[in-house]
Protein backbone atom coordinates (compact mmCIF):
# COMPACT_ATOMS: atom_id res chain seq x y z
CA UNK A 1 0.00 0.00 0.00
CA UNK A 2 3.06 2.29 0.01
CA UNK A 3 4.17 4.30 -2.97
CA UNK A 4 7.79 3.62 -3.87
CA UNK A 5 10.01 5.60 -1.53
CA UNK A 6 13.18 5.07 0.48
CA UNK A 7 11.53 5.86 3.79
CA UNK A 8 7.84 6.75 3.76
CA UNK A 9 6.68 9.50 6.08
CA UNK A 10 4.42 8.35 8.91
CA UNK A 11 1.60 10.66 9.91
CA UNK A 12 1.95 9.79 13.59
CA UNK A 13 5.56 10.99 13.47
CA UNK A 14 4.44 14.28 11.91
CA UNK A 15 1.86 14.78 14.63
CA UNK A 16 4.36 14.01 17.37
CA UNK A 17 6.82 16.53 15.90
CA UNK A 18 4.50 19.32 17.04
CA UNK A 19 3.71 20.81 13.63
CA UNK A 20 1.45 23.85 13.64
CA UNK A 21 0.66 23.59 9.93
CA UNK A 22 -0.26 20.64 7.75
CA UNK A 23 2.37 19.78 5.10
CA UNK A 24 1.14 20.69 1.60
CA UNK A 25 0.75 17.09 0.43
CA UNK A 26 -2.03 16.59 3.03
CA UNK A 27 -4.05 19.71 2.14
CA UNK A 28 -7.29 18.82 0.34
CA UNK A 29 -8.59 20.93 -2.57
CA UNK A 30 -11.22 23.40 -1.30
CA UNK A 31 -14.15 21.42 -2.73
CA UNK A 32 -13.20 18.32 -0.71
CA UNK A 33 -12.49 19.97 2.64
CA UNK A 34 -14.83 19.21 5.55
CA UNK A 35 -16.09 22.77 5.84
CA UNK A 36 -19.83 22.27 5.45
CA UNK A 37 -22.20 21.72 8.39
CA UNK A 38 -22.81 18.06 9.13
CA UNK A 39 -26.30 16.59 9.10
CA UNK A 40 -28.00 15.93 12.44
CA UNK A 41 -29.45 12.61 11.29
CA UNK A 42 -27.84 9.22 11.87
CA UNK A 43 -27.58 5.95 9.99
CA UNK A 44 -30.15 3.27 10.94
CA UNK A 45 -29.54 1.01 13.94
CA UNK A 46 -30.73 -2.57 13.43
CA UNK A 47 -31.02 -5.04 16.31
CA UNK A 48 -30.31 -8.55 15.01
CA UNK A 49 -31.76 -10.11 18.19
CA UNK A 50 -29.03 -12.70 18.34
CA UNK A 51 -30.10 -13.92 14.88
CA UNK A 52 -33.30 -15.26 16.44
CA UNK A 53 -35.15 -17.03 13.58
CA UNK A 54 -38.52 -15.82 14.89
CA UNK A 55 -37.38 -12.23 14.31
CA UNK A 56 -35.88 -12.82 10.87
CA UNK A 57 -38.74 -11.34 8.85
CA UNK A 58 -38.68 -8.00 10.65
CA UNK A 59 -34.86 -7.87 10.66
CA UNK A 60 -34.77 -8.66 6.95
CA UNK A 61 -37.25 -5.87 6.23
CA UNK A 62 -35.23 -3.36 8.26
CA UNK A 63 -32.01 -4.32 6.49
CA UNK A 64 -33.65 -4.02 3.07
CA UNK A 65 -34.89 -0.53 3.91
CA UNK A 66 -31.47 0.54 5.20
CA UNK A 67 -29.76 -0.84 2.08
CA UNK A 68 -32.13 1.04 -0.22
CA UNK A 69 -31.98 4.32 1.67
CA UNK A 70 -28.42 4.41 2.98
CA UNK A 71 -26.09 1.57 2.04
CA UNK A 72 -24.89 1.87 5.63
CA UNK A 73 -26.28 0.94 9.03
CA UNK A 74 -25.33 -0.19 12.53
CA UNK A 75 -26.05 -3.72 13.72
CA UNK A 76 -26.24 -4.78 17.37
CA UNK A 77 -26.88 -8.10 19.13
CA UNK A 78 -25.16 -9.90 16.25
CA UNK A 79 -23.21 -12.56 18.13
CA UNK A 80 -19.70 -11.08 18.02
CA UNK A 81 -18.84 -10.34 21.68
CA UNK A 82 -18.31 -6.71 22.64
CA UNK A 83 -15.23 -7.88 24.54
CA UNK A 84 -13.69 -9.09 21.27
CA UNK A 85 -14.45 -5.76 19.57
CA UNK A 86 -12.77 -3.99 22.47
CA UNK A 87 -9.82 -6.38 22.35
CA UNK A 88 -8.96 -5.71 18.72
CA UNK A 89 -9.24 -1.95 19.23
CA UNK A 90 -7.01 -2.22 22.29
CA UNK A 91 -4.44 -4.31 20.39
CA UNK A 92 -4.32 -1.72 17.63
CA UNK A 93 -3.93 1.17 20.06
CA UNK A 94 -1.09 -0.64 21.82
CA UNK A 95 0.76 -1.11 18.55
CA UNK A 96 0.44 2.53 17.54
CA UNK A 97 0.92 4.13 20.97
CA UNK A 98 3.37 1.84 22.73
CA UNK A 99 5.66 0.57 19.95
CA UNK A 100 8.73 2.51 18.84
CA UNK A 101 9.02 3.75 15.27
CA UNK A 102 11.77 1.20 14.75
CA UNK A 103 9.53 -1.63 15.94
CA UNK A 104 6.68 -0.47 13.73
CA UNK A 105 8.94 -0.29 10.68
CA UNK A 106 9.78 -3.97 11.14
CA UNK A 107 6.27 -4.55 9.79
CA UNK A 108 6.32 -1.93 7.02
CA UNK A 109 4.35 -2.56 3.83
CA UNK A 110 6.19 -3.55 0.68
CA UNK A 111 6.77 -0.18 -1.03
CA UNK A 112 6.67 -1.77 -4.50
CA UNK A 113 3.23 -3.37 -4.22
CA UNK A 114 -0.33 -2.10 -3.82
CA UNK A 115 -2.38 -3.44 -0.92
CA UNK A 116 0.57 -5.23 0.62
CA UNK A 117 0.27 -6.44 4.18
CA UNK A 118 1.69 -4.46 7.07
CA UNK A 119 2.24 -0.99 8.49
CA UNK A 120 1.78 1.95 6.14
CA UNK A 121 0.43 5.41 5.46
CA UNK A 122 0.00 5.85 1.71
CA UNK A 123 -2.73 3.88 -0.06
CA UNK A 124 -2.88 4.92 -3.73
CA UNK A 125 -0.30 4.53 -6.49
CA UNK A 126 -0.77 8.02 -7.94
CA UNK A 127 2.14 10.30 -7.17
CA UNK A 128 0.01 13.44 -7.34
CA UNK A 129 -2.72 12.33 -4.95
CA UNK A 130 -3.42 14.28 -1.77
CA UNK A 131 -2.41 12.11 1.17
CA UNK A 132 -4.74 11.00 3.94
CA UNK A 133 -3.95 11.99 7.53
CA UNK A 134 -3.70 8.43 8.88
CA UNK A 135 -1.44 5.45 9.44
CA UNK A 136 -2.69 1.88 9.27
CA UNK A 137 -1.86 -1.79 9.68
CA UNK A 138 -3.37 -4.11 7.09
CA UNK A 139 -3.75 -7.83 7.85
CA UNK A 140 -4.42 -10.52 5.24
CA UNK A 141 -6.69 -12.91 7.10
CA UNK A 142 -8.84 -15.02 4.71
CA UNK A 143 -8.66 -17.43 2.97
CA UNK A 144 -6.58 -19.20 5.60
CA UNK A 145 -3.80 -19.76 3.06
CA UNK A 146 -3.20 -15.96 3.14
CA UNK A 147 -3.12 -15.80 6.94
CA UNK A 148 0.41 -15.63 8.35
CA UNK A 149 0.34 -14.28 11.92
CA UNK A 150 4.14 -14.00 11.98
CA UNK A 151 3.69 -10.97 9.72
CA UNK A 152 1.63 -9.25 12.43
CA UNK A 153 2.93 -7.57 15.59
CA UNK A 154 3.80 -9.83 18.50
CA UNK A 155 3.05 -7.04 20.97
CA UNK A 156 0.83 -7.02 22.95
CA UNK A 157 1.16 -10.74 23.65
CA UNK A 158 -2.40 -11.56 22.53
CA UNK A 159 -2.33 -9.46 19.33
CA UNK A 160 -2.14 -12.35 16.88
CA UNK A 161 -4.71 -14.47 18.71
CA UNK A 162 -7.16 -11.57 18.88
CA UNK A 163 -6.83 -10.76 15.16
CA UNK A 164 -7.31 -14.42 14.19
CA UNK A 165 -10.37 -14.84 16.41
CA UNK A 166 -11.83 -11.54 15.25
CA UNK A 167 -11.30 -12.53 11.60
CA UNK A 168 -13.29 -15.73 12.02
CA UNK A 169 -16.13 -14.21 14.02
CA UNK A 170 -16.59 -11.13 11.84
CA UNK A 171 -16.54 -13.25 8.66
CA UNK A 172 -19.40 -15.31 10.06
CA UNK A 173 -21.35 -12.10 10.67
CA UNK A 174 -20.62 -10.93 7.11
CA UNK A 175 -22.05 -14.20 5.75
CA UNK A 176 -25.17 -13.81 7.90
CA UNK A 177 -25.65 -10.27 6.62
CA UNK A 178 -25.23 -11.30 2.98
CA UNK A 179 -27.89 -13.93 3.63
CA UNK A 180 -30.26 -11.30 4.98
CA UNK A 181 -29.49 -9.03 2.03
CA UNK A 182 -30.27 -11.87 -0.36
CA UNK A 183 -33.56 -12.68 1.32
CA UNK A 184 -34.56 -9.02 1.42
CA UNK A 185 -34.35 -9.04 -2.40
CA UNK A 186 -36.38 -12.23 -2.73
CA UNK A 187 -33.29 -14.30 -3.51
CA UNK A 188 -32.17 -17.59 -2.01
CA UNK A 189 -30.33 -17.05 1.27
CA UNK A 190 -26.89 -17.91 -0.10
CA UNK A 191 -27.26 -16.24 -3.48
CA UNK A 192 -25.20 -13.15 -2.62
CA UNK A 193 -22.50 -15.22 -0.97
CA UNK A 194 -22.33 -17.47 -4.03
CA UNK A 195 -21.95 -14.43 -6.30
CA UNK A 196 -19.07 -13.13 -4.17
CA UNK A 197 -17.40 -16.51 -3.72
CA UNK A 198 -14.93 -17.39 -1.00
CA UNK A 199 -14.15 -14.30 1.07
CA UNK A 200 -10.85 -12.59 0.61
CA UNK A 201 -10.77 -10.76 3.91
CA UNK A 202 -8.47 -7.96 5.01
CA UNK A 203 -8.55 -6.29 8.42
CA UNK A 204 -7.24 -2.72 8.44
CA UNK A 205 -6.63 -0.96 11.75
CA UNK A 206 -6.49 2.77 11.01
CA UNK A 207 -4.94 5.32 13.35
CA UNK A 208 -5.76 9.00 12.84
CA UNK A 209 -3.37 11.21 14.86
CA UNK A 210 -4.39 14.71 16.02
CA UNK A 211 -4.11 17.18 13.16
CA UNK A 212 -3.08 20.85 13.56
CA UNK A 213 -5.43 21.98 10.78
CA UNK A 214 -8.34 19.52 10.56
CA UNK A 215 -10.32 21.94 8.42
CA UNK A 216 -7.80 21.40 5.58
CA UNK A 217 -7.41 17.64 5.72
CA UNK A 218 -9.20 14.31 5.64
CA UNK A 219 -8.24 11.20 7.52
CA UNK A 220 -9.63 9.19 4.63
CA UNK A 221 -10.85 10.72 1.40
CA UNK A 222 -14.37 10.30 0.07
CA UNK A 223 -14.84 6.86 -1.49
CA UNK A 224 -16.95 3.73 -1.66
CA UNK A 225 -15.22 0.46 -0.82
CA UNK A 226 -14.44 -1.72 -3.82
CA UNK A 227 -15.34 -5.14 -2.39
CA UNK A 228 -18.63 -6.69 -1.26
CA UNK A 229 -19.28 -5.74 2.37
CA UNK A 230 -17.26 -3.88 5.00
CA UNK A 231 -17.79 -4.25 8.75
CA UNK A 232 -16.27 -1.50 10.88
CA UNK A 233 -15.87 -0.73 14.56
CA UNK A 234 -14.74 2.66 15.78
CA UNK A 235 -13.70 4.13 19.10
CA UNK A 236 -15.61 6.79 21.00
CA UNK A 237 -13.90 9.73 19.25
CA UNK A 238 -15.95 9.64 16.04
CA UNK A 239 -15.07 11.03 12.63
CA UNK A 240 -16.65 8.63 10.14
CA UNK A 241 -19.22 10.25 7.83
CA UNK A 242 -21.55 8.77 5.20
CA UNK A 243 -22.87 10.72 2.20
CA UNK A 244 -26.68 10.78 2.05
CA UNK A 245 -28.60 12.87 -0.51
CA UNK A 246 -25.69 15.27 -0.87
CA UNK A 247 -25.16 15.75 2.87
CA UNK A 248 -22.41 14.30 5.05
CA UNK A 249 -23.93 12.41 7.98
CA UNK A 250 -21.74 11.68 11.04
CA UNK A 251 -21.77 8.04 12.09
CA UNK A 252 -22.02 8.53 15.83
CA UNK A 253 -20.11 5.92 17.88
CA UNK A 254 -22.52 3.73 19.83
CA UNK A 255 -20.11 1.61 21.85
CA UNK A 256 -21.05 -1.81 23.14
CA UNK A 257 -21.22 -4.39 20.37
CA UNK A 258 -22.30 -1.96 17.63
CA UNK A 259 -20.76 -2.66 14.21
CA UNK A 260 -21.07 -0.36 11.19
CA UNK A 261 -22.07 -2.11 7.96
CA UNK A 262 -20.98 -0.45 4.71
CA UNK A 263 -22.16 -1.90 1.41
CA UNK A 264 -19.37 -1.93 -1.16
CA UNK A 265 -19.28 -1.67 -4.95
CA UNK A 266 -19.52 -5.35 -5.86
CA UNK A 267 -22.76 -5.62 -3.87
CA UNK A 268 -24.15 -2.70 -5.87
CA UNK A 269 -23.25 -4.53 -9.10
CA UNK A 270 -24.59 -7.90 -7.93
CA UNK A 271 -27.92 -6.33 -6.85
CA UNK A 272 -28.09 -4.38 -10.15
CA UNK A 273 -28.16 -1.09 -8.30
CA UNK A 274 -31.10 -1.95 -6.05
CA UNK A 275 -28.68 -1.53 -3.14
CA UNK A 276 -26.06 1.21 -3.44
CA UNK A 277 -22.57 1.18 -2.01
CA UNK A 278 -21.96 3.77 0.69
CA UNK A 279 -19.74 6.77 -0.02
CA UNK A 280 -17.92 7.65 3.19
CA UNK A 281 -14.93 9.54 4.54
CA UNK A 282 -13.06 10.08 7.81
CA UNK A 283 -12.46 13.47 9.42
CA UNK A 284 -9.52 14.54 11.56
CA UNK A 285 -9.51 16.59 14.75
CA UNK A 286 -6.90 18.63 16.61
CA UNK A 287 -7.52 17.20 20.08
CA UNK A 288 -7.11 13.45 20.21
CA UNK A 289 -6.26 10.43 18.07
CA UNK A 290 -8.95 8.18 16.63
CA UNK A 291 -8.85 4.48 15.84
CA UNK A 292 -11.10 2.28 13.71
CA UNK A 293 -11.01 -1.33 12.55
CA UNK A 294 -12.43 -2.01 9.08
CA UNK A 295 -12.85 -5.58 7.86
CA UNK A 296 -13.22 -5.94 4.09
CA UNK A 297 -14.93 -8.98 2.57
CA UNK A 298 -14.11 -9.19 -1.13
CA UNK A 299 -14.27 -11.64 -4.03
CA UNK A 300 -11.10 -13.34 -5.26
CA UNK A 301 -9.27 -11.36 -7.94
CA UNK A 302 -10.29 -13.87 -10.65
CA UNK A 303 -14.04 -13.70 -9.93
CA UNK A 304 -16.24 -12.18 -12.64
CA UNK A 305 -18.88 -9.93 -11.08
CA UNK A 306 -22.16 -8.98 -12.76
CA UNK A 307 -25.80 -8.46 -11.76
CA UNK A 308 -27.43 -11.74 -10.71
CA UNK A 309 -29.78 -13.13 -13.33
CA UNK A 310 -32.76 -13.23 -10.96
CA UNK A 311 -32.78 -9.43 -10.81
CA UNK A 312 -32.60 -8.95 -14.59
CA UNK A 313 -35.64 -8.86 -16.85
CA UNK A 314 -36.90 -7.07 -19.93
CA UNK A 315 -38.33 -4.34 -17.74
CA UNK A 316 -35.22 -4.18 -15.49
CA UNK A 317 -32.18 -4.65 -17.75
CA UNK A 318 -28.66 -4.96 -16.41
CA UNK A 319 -27.22 -1.60 -15.34
CA UNK A 320 -23.58 -2.71 -15.07
CA UNK A 321 -21.29 -4.62 -17.38
CA UNK A 322 -19.42 -7.65 -16.10
CA UNK A 323 -16.02 -6.97 -14.58
CA UNK A 324 -13.15 -9.15 -13.41
CA UNK A 325 -12.70 -8.16 -9.80
CA UNK A 326 -8.92 -7.94 -9.99
CA UNK A 327 -9.21 -5.43 -12.85
CA UNK A 328 -11.62 -3.35 -10.76
CA UNK A 329 -9.20 -3.26 -7.84
CA UNK A 330 -6.30 -2.25 -10.10
CA UNK A 331 -8.36 0.65 -11.46
CA UNK A 332 -9.25 1.79 -7.94
CA UNK A 333 -5.63 1.89 -6.81
CA UNK A 334 -4.19 3.49 -9.94
CA UNK A 335 -6.88 6.07 -10.74
CA UNK A 336 -7.99 6.80 -7.19
CA UNK A 337 -11.53 6.47 -5.83
CA UNK A 338 -12.98 10.01 -6.01
CA UNK A 339 -16.35 8.98 -4.68
CA UNK A 340 -17.86 6.36 -7.01
CA UNK A 341 -16.00 7.07 -10.23
CA UNK A 342 -14.90 3.44 -10.68
CA UNK A 343 -18.29 1.80 -10.40
CA UNK A 344 -19.90 4.54 -12.48
CA UNK A 345 -17.45 3.62 -15.27
CA UNK A 346 -19.19 0.22 -15.49
CA UNK A 347 -22.64 1.65 -16.14
CA UNK A 348 -24.18 0.47 -19.38
CA UNK A 349 -25.76 2.89 -21.82
CA UNK A 350 -29.55 3.01 -21.35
Amino acid sequence: MEAAAAEPIRVQSLAQAGLTQVPPQYVQPPQYRPNQPSSSTNIPIIDLFGLDPTRRNSVRASIGQACRDWGAFHVTNHGVPAALLDAIKRAGLTFFNDSSVEDKLNYACDPSSSASEGYGSRMLEKDDTVLDWRDYFDHHTLPLARRDPTRWPGFPADYRRVVSEYSDRIASLARELLGLLSESLGLETRRMEEAVGEFWQNITISYYPPCPQPELTLGLQSHSDFGAITLLVQDEVGGLEVLKDGDWVPVKPLGGDAVVVLLADQTEIITNGKYRSAVHRALTNSRQPRLSVATFHDPAKTVKVSPVSELISESTPALYREVVYGDYVSSWYTKGPEGKRNIDALLLEP
